[in-house]
């Protein structure tokens, strides 16, 4: 059963495969390496962007002990459960929002500070919502790959390495072991505002920050290069040839967690792996082009690791945010919701 089929043509998809390359990249530096001039190529993002095709981010990702996630699955009252999720994805601690078969009716991603912050959200503001009946955590415990990295690998090798070369590549020092500075309250604008669109210029940001231009570029690259923030560049899911949202849940001993989770990584299926508490110690999200493909890919895990033992699975009925990005009825981003930079 097909739920939905691309209808981003070649050139689309190609200049999506290149931004989640080199997300800052310029229209002259993509245009050496796609073909098409500047102009046509700012077009044709514009295009995507405004309709709701595509779209460019940014997000705090400072991993470790400053942000906690967790998935988070809602029983609603009958007929409550689009009302609830609709509500949810005003939140800026929601980074996931699905309507899902089996036992719940909601599965969210979830962002906090900490355990404290968490339990004030949900006990606060989620377990509070009228459609609400009951809920399940399952606090992550380790994060083995970030969200929203998965690349639509549309460019030929050639043009992948040509990008390479007019961009000079990632050539930003990554400092290891170094403890990362505090967010200032410029960075926090400046993440806030590139949440929507992360491809605005830095005259831009200068003029709604309200400082200079070198300013914005010293305090970006300064972010990017301490891996703090992390930009990246989706295709609406229903429109990209992958539309259907998946979670796989399973059982791995805990002596063979770090090999299992070695080979799923290397499988282009898995888009997030991560470890959690609660009745079983992995969960795997990923988009697949049918639900049919779901037996396939379950078998697939396996296969690569044959200590694994699946425990369920949930397939989401519909996407209502992905990020900082709302999804509407017909799967276009309509708008983001500013995050919460405190995180």
């Amino acid at each position: 059963m097909h739920t939905g089929e691309s209808v981003l043509g070649e050139p689309d998809l190609s200049l999506i495969h290149a931004l989640q390359l080199a997300p800052r990249a310029s229209w002259t530096q993509l245009s050496a390496v796609l073909g098409s001039s500047p102009d046509t190529l700012a077009r044709r993002w514009d295009h995507l962007t405004s309709g709701g095709w595509a779209w460019s981010s940014l997000i705090v990702a400072r991993g470790g002990d400053s942000t906690l996630y967790a998935w988070v699955e809602l029983e609603c009252a009958a007929g409550t459960a689009e009302a609830t999720a609709t509500e949810l994805t005003n939140d800026p601690y929601t980074l996931g929002v699905h309507q899902v078969t089996g036992e719940a009716d909601l599965l969210l991603l979830v962002v906090s500070p900490d355990l404290h912050a968490l339990d004030a959200y949900l006990a606060g503001r989620v377990r509070r919502l009228t459609g609400v009946l009951r809920s399940r955590t399952q606090v992550v415990t380790r994060l083995h790959n970030r969200p929203y990295r998965s690349r639509i690998e549309h460019l030929a090798p050639g043009q992948v390495r040509l990008l390479a070369e007019v961009t000079g590549g990632d050539r930003r020092p990554r400092p290891a072991g170094r403890p990362r500075t505090p967010l200032t309250d410029l960075d926090r604008e400046l993440v806030a505002e590139l949440a929507g669109d992360a491809r605005r210029s830095a005259a831009e940001l200068a003029r709604q920050c309200g400082t200079s231009e070198s300013t914005v570029r010293r305090r970006l690259d300064a972010l990017m290069a301490s891996g703090a923030l992390h930009q990246h560049c989706l295709p609406a899911p229903r429109f990209s040839g992958r539309p259907v949202w998946a979670l796989v849940t399973a059982d791995v001993p805990p002596l063979e967690v770090s090999s299992t989770v070695s080979a799923l990584t290397r499988l282009r299926s898995t888009l997030l792996i991560t470890s959690v508490t609660g009745p079983h110690n992995l969960a795997l999200a990923m988009w697949l082009r049918t639900v049919e493909e779901l037996h396939e890919v379950t078998a697939t895990l396996v296969r690569a690791a044959p200590t694994l033992r699946i425990t369920g699975t949930q397939v989401a009925l519909r996407t209502h945010k992905i990020g900082a990005q709302v999804l509407g009825p017909d799967g276009r981003r309509t708008h983001h919701i500013r995050p919460d930079v405190t995180i």
